[in-house]
């Protein structure tokens, strides 16, 4: 997601360093970024901030971090955390390439994937978020057990991305076809989701462990 740029907004972010992670300072410590000790649940690309906030909301036992690279979305996602005043929300500035060396010494008990850029030339492979060598770390920083879950209304990402997780030797807990058509009470939907599930496009979910 692009937004147009804000020339103010790396002041804003660093003006909330209590929430935002700017320059990584956090890197290999990340409960020390949190009030309390909870277990660990990772968003890798935030959008505008709706799925993150929400999931908190419904689950203040655990801890969220979302994972962002563009500043200008930032924004939108730390003023909507400080609208609800959330203290289990924590937001890094960070490249998804270096999320195995951010939570080194923090085991994450489950990663979310929400509409991810499928970057549908095959040249571009490795930069699918679920690609193996996304896939490889994911594995390094969950914990056993660990559940990483992907949503997409785009059928190419998704078909790429179960080949990509059964080759990994990954075990599915849920493979949805289109999610929408009998929703979950657990299903957030975020920006994206519903401009897509909108145009009638079919939203499809993986849950699995490594």
């Amino acid at each position: 997601m692009r937004m147009r740029n804000k020339p103010w907004a790396m002041d804003f972010l660093q003006q909330n360093n209590s929430i935002v992670d700017i320059d990584s300072s956090y890197s290999g410590r990340v409960g020390a970024f949190f009030p309390e000790t909870r277990p660990l649940h990772v968003e890798v690309g935030t959008g505008m901030g709706t799925f993150i906030t929400e999931l908190a909301k419904r689950h203040p036992d655990v801890n969220f971090v979302g994972i962002e690279l563009d500043k200008n979305v930032m924004i939108r996602v730390v003023e909507k955390v400080l609208e609800a005043e959330l203290l289990n929300v924590r937001l890094v500035l960070l490249d998804a390439n270096a999320i195995d060396a951010y939570f080194r010494n923090d085991p994450v008990s489950r990663i979310y994937l929400n509409f991810s850029d499928p970057w549908p030339k095959s040249r571009h492979e490795k930069r699918r978020l679920t690609s193996r060598s996304f896939l490889e770390k994911y594995s390094a920083i969950l914990e056993d057990g660990g559940l990483l879950q992907f949503k997409t209304d785009n059928r190419g990402l998704f078909e790429f991305s179960l080949v990509s997780m059964n080759s990994f030797g990954m075990s599915f807990d849920e493979v949805k076809l289109d999610l929408h058509a009998d929703e979950p009470e657990d299903n957030i939907r975020t920006e994206y989701e519903e401009k897509f599930s909108a145009k009638g496009n079919k939203i499809y979910r993986i849950r699995a462990s490594f």
